[in-house]
C-alpha cells in the first residue's frame, strides 16, 4: 500500500463510515483503545459491485462477491490525528447458529484515505459481533474494539 496518498481529516472519513453503519448498534462506529480512534463502517458489498470494472475498487479483495457485506476499519492516532497506514488488523466475526469467520483486513484506499477492509459472508440479519484485532508499529501488543452489527 502506498503511504503517498493524500490525507483527509479525520472526520471526513468518520461521516462516511457512519452513513455506511447506519445499522451499527448503540455501541457505536468509532471507540479509542490503546491512543488508537478506531473507526468502523459495513455496507453491502453490491454498493462496491457499481464501480466500473476498470475502478479500482471493483477489484479490491478477489473482487466483489454476490450477497455479502464489506467491512471497513480506518485507525488514526488519538492524540494527533495522524493516520496509521501500517498495521495488521483481523475480524472474527460470530453471530448467530454458532456462526464464527475470521478474515485478515486488507490495506486499501478510499477517497485517497488509507483504511482496512474485507468482504464477509453474513447471513441472516444478526445480530453479529465484530471483534477486532490490531496491530500497529509501535505498539508491542494487540489492540482489541468490538462492535456490534444488525441489519436494520
Amino acid at each position: 500500500m502506498t503511504t503517498a496518498c493524500v490525507t483527509r481529516p479525520r472526520w471526513l472519513l468518520a461521516g462516511l463510515l457512519l452513513l455506511v453503519s447506519a445499522t451499527v448498534a448503540a455501541g457505536g462506529y468509532q471507540q479509542v483503545a490503546d491512543g488508537v480512534a478506531i473507526y468502523f463502517g459495513i455496507l453491502p458489498a453490491e454498493l462496491v459491485r457499481g464501480h466500473p470494472p476498470g475502478h479500482p475498487e471493483s477489484g479490491m479483495h478477489g473482487g466483489v462477491p454476490v450477497g455479502e457485506n464489506h467491512i471497513m476499519v480506518a485507525l488514526f492516532e488519538d492524540k494527533t490525528g495522524k493516520r496509521i497506514t501500517r498495521a495488521e488488523v483481523s475480524a472474527t466475526i460470530m453471530g448467530p447458529d454458532r456462526f464464527k469467520m475470521t478474515k485478515k483486513l486488507e490495506p486499501m484506499i478510499i477517497a485517497g484515505a488509507a483504511s482496512y477492509g474485507n468482504y464477509f459472508n453474513m447471513p441472516g440479519p444478526g445480530p453479529y459481533r465484530i471483534a477486532l484485532r490490531i496491530r500497529t508499529p509501535g505498539i508491542g501488543h494487540d489492540i482489541e474494539a468490538t462492535f456490534t452489527w444488525a441489519r436494520s
